[in-house]
Parts: C-alpha cells; structure tokens; sequence
C-alpha cells in the first residue's frame, strides 16, 4: 500500500476516469440498442458521444460528483445521481431533436436505474480506495475558547475517515513553545479561533516542519485571499480592491433578477396557488407572513414568505426555528424543507427589494445582535439580500453568524455572473438536502425576552 500511495493522484484520477467512462457505456448501450433510429451519420453519433461526456463533467463538478475524500461519502453519491439526472433529461432532448419527434423513455429510464446502481457502487469503492491511500491525518487542534474549540473539533470528529483529531490545546493554557514541541509529534494542524500573531507564529512553524495545516479564517483573512498580486519595483503587494459591483455588473445581475424572477412567477404559479389554498384551510389564519428584513446599505425592507408558523407565533420574543420546532404547522412542515415557503420572494426580486443570488437578508433584531458579537457582520450590506447565496449553498440553516459573514464575504469578493448561475443551479441540490434546512438548538433561544406589547403599540 505504501508503494500505491507514491501514485495515489494518478490512481484517484484513473479511478475517475473508469467512473465516467461506465457511465457514458451504459448510455450508449441504451442509445445503441433501443434508439437506433438516432444514429443518423458517424459524425452525429460522435457529436452525441461528446456531448454526454461534456455534460456528465460538467454537472459533476458542478454539484461536487468527483469530490471523493473530500465531501461526505453520501454527498458525493448524491451529487453524482443529480448530476445523472440533468445529463439524461438534457440527452433525452437531443436525441428527440436528433430525430424529430418525442422518443419512447422507457429504456431511457431503466438505463438510467443501471446507472444509479454504477454510480452508487462506484462512489463507495472509490471512497473506500481514497482512504486506503489518503489514511487521515493524526492532527491537533490550538484553540483559545474552549467552547468554539470543541466546537470545530465535534463538528470535524463527523468525518472520521478524514479528520482524526487527536488532542486539542488552549493557548491559554500552553506556551508558545510547549505547542510547538506537540506540533512536532502530530502528522496535522488545525488553528482555530486565535489571535492573528500567535495564528502567523504557529502558521510558518507548521511551514517549517511541513505540516498540513488547517486554518479558520477571519474576515480579514477573507478579503486577503480574493486580493489581486502586484508588484512595485521589487516589493510584491496585495492589492484589494474593496469597491463592490461594477456598475456594468449590476445591470447584467438586475436584468438577470427581472427575468428569472418573471419566469419564476409564471412557473411556480400552480405551486403558490395551492399552498395559499392549504394554509387558509389548515387554520384559517393569513396566508402571507411579512418581516423586517436589511439588505443592501442597510435599508430595511419587508420580506413576503408564506406562512408556515401558527398566527402570532413570535409572541414570546423574535426566536429561531429549533429541529421539532412545535410552532411550525403542518402544511409548514411540508413547504419548508423544500423551500416553498420562500416562493413570494420573487416579487422581492421583482420590486427590487432583493436579488436572486446574495447574502440572506437578516431580521432586524439578528442585525443588531451579530454586529454585537462581530463588528464586520455589516460587511454583508455592500451588496442587496438574495434569495439564496453561498451561505444557504454551503452552509445550513443553523450555520453560525460569524461562518455565514466569511461565507458572504466570499460570494462578495468573488462576485461574477457565472458564479450568480453556478449558485443558481446549485441551489436545486440543496432543495432535497435534509441538513440544510437543520433548526437550531434550543440554546439559541435562551435569551429571547417576551415582546412588550405596550411597547409595540407605543412604535
């Protein structure tokens, strides 16, 4: 195994290629058998041959298909039968075109049935072959709060096949020297929440002795790394721009919101029709929930959801949904974890009060609590609230404030049409993803405080 390990890329790279390469068989053994007819000429049967490759590469990293030891093994699996899906829809088409009229799909569909099951087969054995070649790392985690420390090291400890967190230490409680000496008898490093001249000490140390290091980065850290490299004489120099949207970005992003927002709206307007019939029905309460929301420069606005809570569910105080959450009712337990709820939203977007794609618009409430807590959570505003963005693509409903902040300052640093689009399609896999929509831990209401009616009437 040690001697595999020296050409463990090129074997993981094999690996995928044998992957695709059954994948695109079972197609063709579907398309040569029961859709002759389509085989018009051999520059036509390349051009398909083609095609299908492009997609399945492209869907597949894409929605993450290929990332084996990386994302989890069910998310992989999943990522790859998405990706099998839009490509045979997509493939279907072509070939109705190729001849015309609308083919018979029932061989289309048990071919893609064999697919899943060589898909599915095939994301665990090369799961199984990346960690026999990958094995995880013995890594120690510095920490300086022992809360967000254990925190990170529970949350990492989920993929042990990747992460083997052996011994966490405080800075607190350590010298600089005495974690030094442990650094030397861990294989990898994980620098958690310290400060940044301790972080850079232990940073070039870990440089020194060639250990994989893991780093939480701070907002600063962020924008650094979306920075351009320039050079003054001999002097290199990070350069961050720091200006936002062009204002040719703009246009093309808001004439973007315009149409898919329209299109939306018609094509959703079945769904919306019978999920407004549903809750007046359930309990004869409003359809419609309206909230204070910021976006953009810090402009408050009010957000359209359905409603998915009992009437007058924040009574008690502004809180946030928990996992089993008894406020939710029973059509809400059906529109939320599919995001119908959100549906409104696209007269939002219509109006101009938000964007398809961007940092989620917060209650007015939150925004006073995390700026407490994190001075730069108002970096956020520089762009408009979305619909969806990198952090509900990439994070989960109950991701922290502070990982929410890096991840929208992400998608503001590396703005661009395409990754508009990318976050667009991505958002389809996160439609079907139980953890996404996860409720908070009853922890996070804790401090809630009964709202002040008198105090409500007196604004």
């Amino acid at each position: 195994m040690k001697f595999l390990q020296k050409f463990r890329k090129s074997i993981m790279m094999a690996m995928k290629f044998l992957v695709i390469a059954a994948l695109t068989l079972g197609f063709v053994n579907v398309w040569y058998t029961f859709y002759g007819e389509t085989m018009i000429s051999e520059v036509v049967n390349y051009v398909v041959v083609a095609s299908y490759l492009l997609l399945i590469l492209l869907f597949g990293e894409l929605y993450g298909a290929f990332k084996i030891g990386v994302s989890r093994l069910h998310e992989v699996a999943y990522s790859l039968c998405l990706s099998l899906v839009f490509t045979n829809i997509i493939m279907f088409f072509e070939l109705c075109l190729i001849t015309q009229h609308i083919i018979m799909p029932v061989a289309f569909i048990w071919g893609f049935i064999y697919q899943i099951i060589i898909a599915l087969l095939s994301v665990y054995g090369c799961n199984t072959i990346y960690f026999k070649l990958y094995p995880a790392r013995r890594t120690l985690a510095i920490f300086a709060d022992d809360a967000e420390g254990m925190a990170i090291i529970r949350k990492v400890s989920k993929i042990p096949d990747r992460f083997k967190v052996e011994r966490g230490v405080s800075v607190n409680r350590a010298s600089t020297d005495e974690i030094k000496t442990l650094i030397d008898s861990f294989e990898a490093v994980l620098l958690c929440d310290i400060n940044k001249d301790q972080k850079n000490d232990l940073l070039r140390y870990c440089y020194s002795r060639q250990k994989r290091t893991y780093v939480l980065p701070s907002s600063a850290d962020v924008i650094i790394r979306n920075s351009d490299q320039i050079q003054i004489s001999d002097t290199p120099i990070m350069m961050c721009r720091n200006r936002g949207l062009r204002l040719e970005q703009e246009f093309i992003k808001r004439t973007l919101d315009i149409t898919v927002a329209l299109i939306g709206i018609v094509l959703t307007s079945p769904i919306m029709l019978i999920t407004a019939l549903a809750i007046k029905l359930c309990d004869g309460g409003p359809v419609f929930f309206k909230q204070n929301r910021v976006t953009k420069g810090g402009k408050i606005f009010n957000v359209l959801k359905f409603r998915s809570m009992i009437v007058d569910a924040d009574k008690d105080g502004a809180k946030k949904a928990e996992s089993g959450d008894d406020r939710i009712t029973p059509v809400g337990k059906i529109i939320r974890p599919v995001r119908i709820d959100e549906l409104p939203q696209f007269f939002n977007i219509l109006f101009g009060d938000m964007s398809l794609v961007g940092p989620r618009p917060e209650r007015v409430e939150n925004v006073y609590e995390y700026t407490k807590m994190y001075p730069d959570f108002n970096l956020r505003h520089r762009v408009k609230g979305g619909l969806t963005g990198y952090a509900q693509i990439y994070g989960k409903y109950n991701t922290t404030p502070e990982d929410k902040l890096k991840m929208d300052l992400i998608y503001i640093e590396q703005y661009s049409i395409f990754l508009d689009i990318k976050l667009l399609l991505m958002t389809i896999k996160i439609l079907f993803m139980k953890e996404s929509t996860e409720g908070f831990d009853a922890k996070a209401n804790a401090n809630v405080k009964p709202i002040d009616k008198r105090k409500e009437e007196d604004k």
